[in-house]
């Protein structure tokens, strides 16, 4: 398996759960934007965005999706909910609740805060969408407060997903409005081991390959 990877980007998912999988992975270190600054990965992946992620000849680029496809095709870890189960839709709900509907608005929390030059940077769309990833994280406080993890009773693939747009937000500075539940729940989530070793693991790969350990959150405009 190979995985392309810029630090605490949306390819920190499927990073994360090869971690908790505990599976034998290269991977394979971008500076960020990819599409930026390294022309010949839109050979790799037209968009040029990250993740790419390989099984063999297999090829996919979306975070969430290789979520499902790791938790599935290893389900001992028991990280997926099988379709049997009570929480299978939960399941799903969640896990691409938490690209759909909580990092989406934060990319553009990202690009218009820091990414665009000066002259386009746009502080209301930073204020309206910022303002519109809490009100829809506030969506799992009941759930959170009644639940140590977000479906079937257990840590899973939603977890990550969710947990890497929780990872963003703290980058951007918008932790500090997270309700005590989902504050709770973010504590609980980073101090997972395997978590613990993808940071190690990415931070590890972008020094040995010659890539800025700063997370695009911290990288200079």
């Amino acid at each position: 398996m190979i995985l392309y990877h810029s630090i605490a980007a949306r390819s920190f998912r499927p990073l994360w759960m090869l971690e908790e999988l505990e599976l034998s992975y290269e991977l394979r270190m971008l500076a960020f934007p990819p599409r930026v600054h390294d022309k010949s990965y839109l050979d790799i992946n037209p968009c040029g965005t990250v993740p790419t992620f390989f099984d063999g000849d297999m090829r996919m680029t979306e975070s969430a999706a290789i979520c499902q496809y790791l938790a599935e095709r290893h389900p001992a870890a028991r990280l997926n909910v099988e379709l049997d189960e009570a929480d299978y839709g939960a399941w799903l709900n969640y896990l691409y609740f938490g690209e759909a509907t909580l990092t989406f608005p934060q990319t553009l929390v990202l690009r218009y805060s820091r990414f665009e030059s000066p002259e386009r940077l746009q502080p209301q769309v930073v204020e309206d969408y910022s303002r519109w990833f809490l009100s829809r994280l506030k969506t799992l406080t009941p759930r959170l407060e009644q639940n140590e993890f977000l479906c079937a009773g257990r840590f899973t693939a939603a977890d990550v997903s969710v947990g890497y747009a929780l990872l963003l937000a703290e980058q951007l500075g918008l932790h500090t409005s997270f309700t005590p539940a989902v504050a709770a729940y973010w504590q609980r989530l980073r101090q997972r081991p395997a978590f613990l070793r993808a940071q190690a693991a990415e931070l590890a790969a972008a020094s040995a390959q010659g890539v800025s350990l700063l997370p695009a959150t911290q990288l200079p405009t």
